[in-house]
């Protein structure tokens, strides 16, 4: 179980938010979120690199010179890997790079990755209230009061749920990604310097996987 500071719009502390995931055990933690990692960044590849062979080149159907007697080395055809223009010899082609791994092992390191990120999770009180309209000073002032330099810092905010206003605030700032609860993922979690989540975004992810 761990403790979170719990912060208002102003910066100021008003309580404490508790944390209390369901972890995998300490031999093995480190492996689990590696394997989930490496699945996520396999699955996100598209696989569609190509390369044509010299029997797809175009071209390259008429032996070049005769067999002998020109004193050059003997060539069957242009599109030969080793000429100019040829083709390419195991080169790539598309496939599949996805990897499997189990619904309860995945969601085991998601809560394991969340819970060890505890000492750089910042927890703020709900603000979707504050706008009325677009406004991303309003939201980059706000993070750099709860702590964060917006600046020099990667920042995962974390929502309850989609909130447009919110969202059209933060688009545009190079340092900050804006994601729901529900959308959590753990290469975010990783890459991310600080991470800010709402209590109710909170309460969500300690729902789902919670102890």
């Amino acid at each position: 179980m761990v403790n979170c500071v719990l912060k208002n719009w102003q910066g100021e502390e008003v309580g404490q938010a508790t944390l209390d995931l369901r972890v995998a055990k300490e031999e093995s933690a480190a492996h689990v979120v590696h394997r989930s990692l490496r699945q996520q960044m396999a699955n996100s590849r598209q696989g569609t690199a190509s390369t044509k062979t010299r029997a797809e080149v175009r071209g390259g159907g008429r032996k070049p010179w005769r067999q002998k007697g020109t004193g050059r080395a003997r060539a069957g055809s242009i599109r030969s890997p080793l000429w100019r223009g040829g083709g390419v010899i195991f080169g790539p082609k598309p496939r599949d790079y996805s990897h499997k791994m189990n619904r309860k092992e995945k969601r085991l390191a998601l809560s394991t990755a969340f819970q060890s990120r505890s000492e750089e999770l910042i927890v703020v009180e709900e603000f979707a209230e504050q706008f009325s309209q677009p406004k991303t000073q309003e939201l980059v002032q706000a993070i750099t009061r709860w702590g964060v330099d917006v600046a020099a810092e990667k920042v995962l905010l974390v929502l309850p749920e989609k909130q447009d206003y919110v969202y059209l605030s933060g688009r545009n700032v190079a340092n900050l990604k804006i994601i729901v609860a529900n959308n959590l993922n753990i290469y975010d979690i990783l890459a991310a310097d600080k991470i800010v989540a709402t209590a109710t975004a909170i309460d969500k992810i300690q729902e789902v996987y919670g102890a």
